[in-house]
């Protein structure tokens, strides 16, 4: 697997995760239990919760769609955590791997490995042989 160095920025990233997950967090309610961080190549940081309900919805959506409706297209590097996973974070789930190849293929994921260390890595790494986009904006595998 092709990784990427974690940096102090990558760190921040994990803190804000942690901060946006601290503001959901109400006694008693257990439906906001991941947080999540997006920076987009722009330098900007959006964050997100997950929302359990009828149809729910992750973090990371929860996120990409902040930035989207800011306007702002082209991901950089997303994050998700909570304090049971390994390292306090969260790999992205299936379905959200596949939302983050369509909208940002070349986006890069925050995640600990199987040793528990936190590693940086291509979402291409983590969904081989993906759909993705043609030029044309149709999806190909």
């Amino acid at each position: 697997m092709r990784t990427y160095d974690v940096t102090e920025e990558d760190r921040l990233m994990i803190k804000k995760a942690y901060d946006t997950l601290a503001k959901a967090r109400v006694e008693g309610n257990f439906f906001h239990t991941v947080g999540c961080c997006l920076k987009t190549r722009q330098g900007n940081f959006y964050t997100g919760v997950n929302c359990d309900c009828i149809h729910g919805s992750c973090a990371e959506f929860i996120a990409v769609g902040n930035a989207v409706s800011c306007g702002e297209h082209e991901l950089d590097t997303i994050v998700s955590v909570h304090p049971d996973g390994p390292a306090g974070l969260f790999s992205p789930c299936g379905n959200c791997r596949q939302m983050l190849m369509e909208y940002s293929p070349e986006v890069k994921v925050i995640l600990a490995d199987e040793k528990g260390e936190i590693i940086k890595t291509d979402i291409r790494e983590l969904l081989p042989l993906a759909w993705t986009r043609l030029p044309t904006g149709d999806l190909m595998h």
